[in-house]
């Protein structure tokens, strides 16, 4: 299905193009934008889906489009062939892909056009099991994210730091939603979600079923901090979810807008800078974009800034650190 969407979205693009060159010059110069995200029950989607507005609607000559895919692999893949495909991807995936390391055993042609937001690490479990630890997943039937996903790549990488190979439990690969369904049906133990809180399908599930989100401890996060620095402790604070009367203590990574390389400068100058210009708007979508600021784009990003964002960081008066400066 995830295949069929992606090939109907590029006909649909080429049948833009091919009417854009047959209208005359007003409609040559449109540029249709496919912006990957995620499934629907996380919150890639919309705020993908917010992306588009503001580009349609403030970018003068572009119509993007917010699609539906396997998150953050998929997207990093699709932004590297070269199509005008702007992706959201965790940071974790975005600096293996760049480098070419873990998974990715050729560099992809990557740049960050921003940083999103953190994603918080969720392991959850009905409280009625009464499972405490992440050690819990053992012998469990465990949804480990969807085939392509940052969930499912994250969590081959957190366990493995931790010695938890995969073959210790029975894997499934769901979809967020997929995975509220599965644990209120009974199918799985656990479902691991890698998403911003709170996330329309864990509290979805929590509305109708006691749940438990599990806690790291500190010597686990070290652990696996030490192997992979992208990784850091966050807070989730009790009563972000109903029934969860408790901080939990977890991982996170950041997400960011990658785009393939060759871009042009100024088309993504433009697309950064309406962001900016709008990002009350992300706000209204989901809180979490509130970290979506100039300054956590300097912090956060893994892999070096595209040409566009440069100029417009350089135009507001940022100073681009070394590291972060794209090869020239």
């Amino acid at each position: 299905m995830k295949r069929m969407l992606s090939i109907l979205s590029f006909i649909v693009l080429g049948i833009f193009a091919i009417a854009s060159l047959g209208a005359g010059p007003a409609l040559a110069k449109t540029e249709y934008i496919s912006i990957g995200t995620g499934g629907t029950g996380g919150v890639y989607y919309p705020y993908g889906g917010g992306l588009a507005e503001i580009w349609t609607k403030y970018v003068k000559g572009v119509k993007a489009v917010a699609e539906v895919t396997g998150a953050s692999v998929e997207n990093v893949k699709y932004a590297d062939r070269g199509e005008t495909v702007i992706g959201e991807a965790m940071n974790d995936v975005v600096f293996q892909a760049f480098n070419g390391v873990g998974k990715f055993k050729k560099k992809k042609r990557i740049y960050t056009m921003f940083c999103m937001y953190p994603n918080l690490y969720h392991v959850v479990a009905l409280k009625k099991l009464g499972l405490k630890s992440i050690y819990d997943v053992k012998g469990k039937r465990v949804s480990i994210g969807s085939p392509g996903s940052g969930t499912a790549y994250k969590t081959q990488l957190v366990l493995g730091a931790l010695g938890i190979p995969l073959d210790s439990f029975k894997v499934y690969r769901l979809s967020f939603n997929e995975n509220a369904n599965a644990l209120k049906d009974g199918t799985i133990d656990i479902g691991i979600w890698s998403v911003a809180a709170p996330t329309s399908s864990v509290m979805d599930l929590a509305t109708t079923h006691p749940i438990d989100i599990l806690n790291w401890s500190k010597e686990d996060m070290a652990k696996v901090q030490k192997k992979y620095p992208f990784y850091r402790p966050y807070v989730i604070p009790k009563g972000t979810y109903k029934g969860v009367d408790y901080d939990v203590h977890t991982l996170s990574v950041w997400n960011s807008v990658v785009c393939w390389q060759k871009l042009p400068e100024d088309l993504v100058y433009r697309l950064v800078k309406a962001v900016y210009e709008h990002h009350d708007y992300l706000q209204k979508i989901h809180p979490f974009a509130r970290f979506t600021t100039p300054e956590n784009t300097l912090k956060q990003a893994v892999i070096p800034l595209h040409p566009g964002t440069v100029k417009y960081f350089k135009e507001i008066g940022l100073k681009i650190p070394d590291r972060l400066m794209p090869k020239k």
